[in-house]
């Protein structure tokens, strides 16, 4: 599934920051225990040379030993035990008061006494270090944690309104239509990427806006300059058609009859389309759908008679639409003739309409259509057809300027059309 934009960035950004958080805490953590083990045995070192040196002014003798281990209990003079150096170290011990064992940082050093060899020791309980560094270690996560909050939401808000007119941009792109006389609207920026955006982009519109009307003009003009031409023609065959002929001439006039009658049709389609687009249809009136298709489906079931096909018809409730009567009338006439000349000897149309919808339903090929591409202009089903390849198109351009909805699906053996108002 697609993410926005800025959600993807604000996502990797709390990525990151969650990465940072989680190496930066251990470290943070440890480099405090170390620092306060530092201290911790710089403060013994400190005692023990204090320590030697008070013994030396006070003249501290081997006798004053059993007295000083009775009153002291993190300080303690014992024999030698043979040490060269100063030795720290750390180790646990069972505390008789909390019931568990305790950390303790333990300092070793060899000391002399009235010119005897004894050892120093000092020992210093760390639960208060590990307490105190566990503690610093939570504020700073704590704020730590604060702080990237309060930099997502910022930058979240800010980020926010900086793309403000990107978003803007892009909506009004997502419900341009081509064929619409609006025009958007870009909002005023003040940052240049998406300055330079708008521009590109109008210019596109533009670009394309004169082709598109260019084009429309185009086939309007051809299609009326067509009309005369035509029906001369027409009339021309219309009076050869009453001359003697011969066989193979006949047939060749009827060959130039048909190709006559498709270019009318296609050229009334090119009128049509032309007429639609320029909103000549405004005119809009109650129609009782149901009416309509009764007073039709006479003629229709005769025309899918000559080929076999039974036309079937719900008629429920009356279904009453607003539209233009000229083009819901072409509407209905395609759709009818789209189920008739895409069917199949023996074949069946089912007309259903309810509340909201009017469907067509014919059997036909047995596979599914390009519903992508069946109501493009000149998209034929089957090349070889009668069709010009308008009819769908046309149906289409209705539904839209009502602002209804048609769509296609193929179910059982059935290619089914359904117009939703």
């Amino acid at each position: 599934m697609n993410k926005k934009l800025l959600h993807k960035t604000t996502r990797n950004f709390l990525v990151l920051a969650a990465v940072i958080l989680l190496i930066s805490a251990p470290i943070f953590y440890f480099v405090s225990h170390f620092l306060y083990i530092y201290e911790a045995d710089e403060v013994l070192v400190f005692h023990k040379e204090d320590f030697v040196a008070k013994a030396s002014e006070q003249g501290f003798s081997t006798a004053d030993i059993a007295l000083w281990n009775q009153y002291n209990r993190s300080v303690e003079i014992i024999p030698d035990t043979g040490l060269k150096k100063d030795s720290l170290f750390s180790k646990d011990y069972f505390d008789a008061t909390s019931q568990e064992y305790e950390p303790f940082r333990e300092l070793w050093a060899p000391i002399v006494i009235d010119g005897q060899k004894y050892t120093y020791t000092e020992k210093n309980n760390l639960v208060v270090m590990e307490g105190m560094v566990i503690a610093v270690a939570v504020m700073f996560l704590m704020v730590i944690a604060f702080l990237m909050t309060g930099i997502i939401w910022f930058s979240k808000r800010s980020a926010s309104r900086l793309w403000a007119p990107f978003y803007d941009t892009l909506k009004q792109i997502q419900d341009f239509e081509l064929d619409k006389s609006h025009h958007p609207q870009f909002a005023d920026t003040d940052i240049e990427e998406f300055t330079r955006l708008n521009k590109s982009l109008e210019r596109l519109i533009e670009k394309n806006v004169a082709i598109f009307k260019s084009q429309r003009e185009f086939v309007e003009n051809a299609a009326h300059e067509l009309q005369t031409p035509l029906a001369l023609f027409q009339t021309k065959l219309d009076s050869l058609s009453q001359l003697q002929m011969t066989r193979e001439q006949s047939e060749l006039l009827a060959s130039l009859e048909q190709d006559v009658s498709r270019l009318n049709r296609l050229n009334k389609n090119l009128l049509l389309l032309s007429k639609i687009d320029n909103e000549t249809y405004f005119e809009l009136e109650p129609i009782v759908v149901n009416e309509y298709l009764g007073k039709n489906l006479e003629f229709f079931t005769e025309q899918a008679a000559s080929k076999g096909i039974r036309v079937a018809f719900d008629n429920t409730r009356p279904v009453t639409v607003k539209a233009n009567p000229i083009l819901f009338d072409v509407l209905v006439n395609n759709l009818f003739i789209n189920a008739i000349r895409h069917n199949i000897e023996n074949g069946a149309i089912h007309i259903t309409l309810d509340d909201g919808a009017l469907s067509f339903a014919n059997t036909g090929i047995g596979t599914a259509l390009d519903a992508e591409r069946m109501f493009n202009r000149f998209a034929k089903i089957n090349p070889s057809g009668k069709g010009n390849g308008l009819g769908l198109a046309i149906v289409r351009k209705i539904v839209e300027v009502n602002h209804w909805t048609i769509g296609y699906h193929f179910s059982g053996d059935r290619h089914i059309f359904t117009v939703r108002f």
